[in-house]
């Protein structure tokens, strides 16, 4: 459709609005060495097409393992969808060392980043337009929407979170990645040996499976 000049009618949904009161962090992870889980998590908003309109999905990654720690719907882009997920993976896994987000006004808000300073956690923010200082979550969302969310006609926000929550358990615990020595996200997070078995786990929950 670019080659061509083609543009689609319907208008896709902003989820990157900048907001002029709010303080924008430095980027921190710029020539920083991640070898670890909970060194740095990140989080990013897209936006899942339904039949009648959009939803809205926040997630939270560690950058070096690739684990989907939370995630979370919502049919607004009203902060405090952020701000729950951000409770929920710090409950089940611990407060991260640093957190990389974009400059949108959701992450900017004082309710995400005093959150963050209260628990310690360093903020990181991409430069504008830097899409690549987040690539590993942006490659999240590709690959979630080409191989589940397109595949759906999706009509009803339950639909959307039946399908979504699917696709994210098989990525944590059946897919391999070759940077990880062809660990799934989960065996890197919990530095399991290929093929051990999920209940070994420590603090993964049957809540965080099916989440």
């Amino acid at each position: 459709m670019r080659k061509m000049g083609l543009q689609a009618t319907c208008q896709r949904p902003k989820t990157l609005q900048p907001h002029p009161g709010h303080r924008v962090y430095p980027h921190l992870l710029r020539n920083l060495t991640i070898d670890r889980p909970n060194q740095v998590w990140c989080a990013d908003i897209t936006h899942i097409p339904l039949r009648t309109g959009y939803l809205y999905l926040v997630a939270i990654m560690d950058w070096y393992s690739r684990r989907v720690l939370a995630w979370r719907l919502s049919n607004t882009l009203d902060a405090s969808f952020c701000t729950e997920v951000l409770d929920e993976a710090p409950a089940l896994f611990g407060p991260p060392e640093i957190m990389n987000t974009d400059q949108g006004c959701r992450f900017t808000s004082l309710e995400f980043t005093e959150t963050l300073e209260a628990a310690g956690v360093g903020i990181s923010m991409d430069g504008r337009g830097r899409w690549m200082d987040n690539i590993f979550i942006e490659r999240l969302w590709r690959t979630l929407k080409y191989e589940s969310v397109y595949l759906h006609e999706l009509e009803t926000g339950s639909q959307a979170r039946d399908v979504i929550g699917r696709w994210v358990s098989r990525y944590n615990d059946e897919r391999p990645h070759s940077p990880l020595d062809d660990k799934t996200p989960t065996e890197a997070h919990f530095n399991l040996e290929l093929g051990s078995p999920l209940g070994s786990c420590p603090g993964l929950t049957r809540q965080d499976r099916a989440a």
